[in-house]
């Protein structure tokens, strides 16, 4: 791959290849920095810092030093903007360090950016969303194309393109990536189909009753079954398909029929997202039993 122009030698000191490589003392001395001069980046990836693992990290540091420096870039005498190692700079203070080691770099504010998202990417610490957040910053702002990136951060294209397509799920759900409350494998076999309502009654699914990633993909394979009916289905009238009541809401229905203990519940949903449930008695004994079981349940929340 030709080696893109207009680098410079700080990207370059960064990223060596496709492997991620910490900067070697001979190319740039190590400095020590007072804490108090150095700024945070405007253009920082990461969002979230959990506040655990900035603990963790500081006694860590306070038993044994910070083992790799930190990234800076020169702005004056006396102040310093954060290429790499904002997590290392917090912990360093909730340490009580009044200095910390530091690699200087040169680098102008068109580059400061695509040095952030670059390095922030290679060392794998993003949540996928802000990773995802970074590549698309990558594209939009540092006008790189999807293999330019493959060669900076030693992914394959496919890889970013998945993370890309985070950025179209629900809200609801980029968040539970966010705090990693959603696992990578759930959100891309939720992915597996367009529909946002349906999506984010797989993501429910998943959260309110612990559904594998397995299981998920199966029920995306029988909603596009039931979506586009093949084979044996072709003989069927199209009306009669389109009364089959898609597998997600067929495994509500399931969890309904489940917690009454009773087998004849219907869940009719139309295109529009109306519907109705309906809970069938054959006497007000079973009524009561159906009451008794909702304000039951009520009161154990």
């Amino acid at each position: 791959m030709k080696k893109p122009s207009g680098l410079g030698r700080g990207l370059g000191a960064i990223i060596e290849s496709s492997d991620y490589k910490t900067p070697q003392p001979q190319q740039t001395a190590i400095n020590e920095i007072p804490v108090s001069e150095i700024e945070t980046n405007p253009w920082q990836p990461r969002t979230d810092f959990d506040q655990e693992e900035l603990e963790r990290l500081a006694t860590s540091i306070r038993a044994m030093g910070i083992i790799q420096p930190l990234t800076l870039r020169k702005l004056d005498d006396h102040r310093y903007q954060i290429i790499a190692g904002e997590r290392r700079l917090r912990a360093s203070k909730l340490a009580g360090l009044d200095k910390v080691p530091a690699y200087v770099r040169e680098t102008d504010d068109d580059k400061m950016l695509e040095l952030a998202l670059v390095e922030n990417i290679q060392r794998a610490d993003l949540n996928p969303i802000e990773e995802a957040l970074s590549y698309q910053r990558l594209i939009d702002e540092c006008n790189l194309t999807q293999e330019d990136m493959g060669g900076r951060v030693g992914k394959s294209r496919s890889t970013i393109t998945n993370s890309l397509r985070l950025l179209k799920l629900p809200p609801e759900i980029q968040q539970a990536l966010r705090e990693r409350k959603l696992s990578m494998g759930h959100a891309r076999a939720i992915m597996g189909i367009d529909d946002a309502d349906i999506q984010m009654t797989l993501y429910q699914q998943t959260i309110d009753f612990g559904y594998s990633v397995r299981r998920i993909e199966e029920l995306v394979r029988q909603y596009k079954e039931e979506k586009d009916p093949q084979s044996d289905d072709q003989t069927k009238p199209a009306k009669q398909a389109k009364k089959r009541l898609a597998p997600v809401y067929e495994e509500i229905k399931t969890q309904f029929c489940s917690f009454f203990n009773k087998s004849d519940i219907k869940l009719d949903r139309a295109d529009t997202g109306k519907g109705k449930i309906t809970i069938p008695f054959a006497s007000d004994e079973e009524l009561k039993k159906i009451m008794e079981t909702l304000l039951l349940d009520n009161k154990n929340e």
